[in-house]
C-alpha cells in the first residue's frame, strides 16, 4: 500500500507558496529598486551579497516568529492565516485597480532618495573619522586596505538599506503568516530562493527591466497568487487529514515486505487466534 509522507507533502506546498508570493511581492518593490540602484553604481556581487544577507536574516526570523504561533491551537492559526492571505490578495487587487501608471516611477524615486541619503551619511562618517585621525596613515595609503574598506562599506550599506526597507513590508508579514500555517523549513527555503531570484534580476538588469514591466500588472498577478494559495490551503489540510488516517494503520511484516492492516482487522485476528489453537489441541487428543 502506498503512503504519502505528511511532512514531505506539507514541505512542497510551503516551498511553492513561499517562493511564489515572495517573487510577486518583491518585483518592483522598494527593496528591489534599492538593489538595482546600488548595482548600477557599485559591485553587483557585493550588493547582491549584502541584500541577500539581510533578506535571509529577515526570512528566517519571520518564519520562526510565525512558527512560534503554532503553540496556539492549529485550527485557530489555520483559519486566521488563511483569512490574512485572502485579505492580502484582495488588498493587492484593490491597489492594482486604483494604481496610477507612474506608481513604479514613484517607488523608484523613493528608493533612490534613500540610497543617496545613506551614502551621504556614510561619507560624512568616513570624513569625520579621517579628520579625527581614527585611521592610521599606513592603512590609508594601503591599496589592499582601500579595497577591503570599500567592499565592507558597500556590503554594510546594501545590508542595512535592504533590512530596514524590508522591515514591516508585505513580504515579511507574508512570511510570518506562512510560518504559522505551513512547514517552516519549506517556507524558509522557498523565501530565500525567491529573494535570490528577485535580487539577482535587480542587480543584473533592474533599471532596464523596470522600464519594461508594469508595477500594476505585477501587483494584479500578486493578488491572484495570494488568493490561490489562500484557498489551496484547504485542499492541503484535507490531504493531511487523509494521511493521518492512513498512517494510523498498523503494519505487520511478511516475507514479501510490509503490509498494512487496519487496527480493527488486527484486533479481530488476534481474538480468533486462541480459538484456533484450542481446536487443534482437541483434535490431537
Amino acid at each position: 500500500m502506498f503512503y504519502y509522507a505528511p511532512s514531505k507533502f506539507g514541505f512542497y506546498h510551503a516551498f511553492i507558496a513561499s517562493l511564489s508570493v515572495i517573487v510577486v511581492s518583491e518585483l518592483g518593490d522598494k527593496t528591489w529598486f534599492i538593489a538595482a540602484i546600488l548595482a548600477m553604481r557599485h559591485s553587483r556581487l557585493t550588493v547582491f551579497a549584502g541584500a541577500i544577507g539581510a533578506l535571509t536574516v529577515m526570512t528566517v526570523f519571520s518564519a520562526c516568529l510565525g512558527w512560534v504561533t503554532q503553540l496556539i491551537p492549529h485550527r485557530i492559526t489555520f483559519y486566521l492565516s488563511t483569512a490574512l492571505f485572502a485579505i492580502f490578495g484582495l488588498k493587492m487587487l484593490h491597489e492594482a485597480w486604483h494604481m496610477s501608471p507612474s506608481e513604479g516611477q514613484e517607488v523608484q524615486e523613493e528608493a533612490q532618495a534613500e540610497v543617496q541619503k545613506t551614502e551621504l551619511d556614510m561619507d560624512s562618517a568616513k570624513y569625520s573619522a579621517l579628520e579625527t585621525g581614527s585611521e592610521s596613515t599606513e592603512n590609508q595609503g594601503s591599496s589592499a586596505w582601500k579595497i577591503i574598506s570599500f567592499v565592507s562599506t558597500l556590503f554594510i550599506k546594501s545590508f542595512t538599506l535592504t533590512f530596514f526597507a524590508e522591515w514591516g513590508d508585505r513580504s515579511q508579514l507574508t512570511t510570518i503568516v506562512l510560518g504559522a500555517r505551513e512547514d517552516v523549513v519549506g517556507v524558509i527555503l522557498g523565501g530565500i530562493i525567491g529573494h535570490m531570484i528577485c535580487t539577482g534580476i535587480a542587480v543584473v538588469g533592474g533599471r532596464l527591466l523596470a522600464q519594461k514591466i508594469s508595477v500594476r500588472t505585477v501587483t494584479l498577478i500578486g493578488g491572484i497568487v495570494f488568493l490561490l494559495f489562500a484557498f489551496s490551503a484547504f485542499f492541503v489540510s484535507s490531504g493531511d487529514e487523509a494521511v493521518d488516517r492512513l498512517t494510523s494503520e498498523q503494519h505487520f511484516p511478511s516475507s514479501g515486505g510490509a503490509i498494512a492492516i487496519p487496527s480493527s482487522t488486527a484486533v479481530t485476528l488476534l481474538n480468533n487466534t486462541p480459538q484456533k489453537t484450542h481446536s487443534l489441541d482437541q483434535n490431537q487428543q
